[in-house]
């Protein structure tokens, strides 16, 4: 494959993946190459090689002849992805603890959990979503674990599609922010230990009622 087919394999890829992630393209939804490409305004080559790492992520099915499936939000999933992200995310708390965070960085957390909150006053629970996503993004990325930080990502798109499915279905999240704030507290005050088990118990509780609502309200 050449770079620029490799480039507009790599672009097909990411336009998908994205659509999957934030349900722009829901589980069940079934789309011939062609229509795919024409979609993006691309070849069907790349588009080709898309689907076929996103089949290799377990987001769609690729059947000859018939294009992509996307695939159903597994309640099992959801639970192996938080036990690896709440591993991943409680260490990263306390290698932040363990350093101490800059000014810098410190303002960009809190200006995040104050778009958290504004979310949660305006009802919108999309924006408050996509704040607390960031938030997390911005957790790893603070660590100093380069490596950490692009597993945790990966994963943290993947809980974010199921999370914007069940976004109304559970209570409004009225502790996130003040469980954040909790966190930071901890963090700056170098509690390595305390600052790794509170996001640990923080994540579990996500976890716990996510895959709850996705396994009792059978959501596929």
């Amino acid at each position: 494959m050449t770079a620029r087919s490799q480039k507009q394999a790599d672009v097909a890829y990411s336009k998908l993946r994205r659509r999957i992630l934030e349900n722009r393209m829901p589980a069940g939804t079934q789309a011939l190459e062609a229509e795919l490409a024409t979609l993006l305004g691309m070849s069907r080559t790349p588009v080709r090689e898309a689907m076929i790492r996103l089949q290799q992520e377990g987001l769609v099915e690729v059947r000859p002849r018939h294009g992509m499936r996307v695939l159903a939000i597994e309640a099992e999933d959801m639970r192996e992805i938080y036990q690896i992200l709440t591993s991943l995310e409680s260490t990263a708390a306390g290698l932040i603890a363990a350093r101490g965070l800059t000014d810098r960085e410190d303002d960009a957390l809190n200006s995040v959990i104050d778009d958290m909150e504004a979310s949660l006053e305006a009802d919108d629970l999309t924006a408050w979503a996509n704040a607390d996503r960031h938030f997390h993004h911005l957790l790893v990325k603070f660590c100093g674990n380069r490596r950490l930080a692009e597993i945790a990502d990966n994963f943290m798109d993947q809980s974010h599609r199921a999370r914007l499915v069940t976004l109304r279905l559970r209570e409004k999240p009225q502790r996130s922010a003040s469980d954040h704030r909790e966190l930071m507290a901890l963090m700056r005050a170098g509690e390595v230990e305390q600052a790794s088990a509170f996001h640990i118990r923080h994540r579990e509780g996500i976890a716990e009622t996510l895959v709850d609502l996705l396994e009792g309200l059978g959501l596929q």
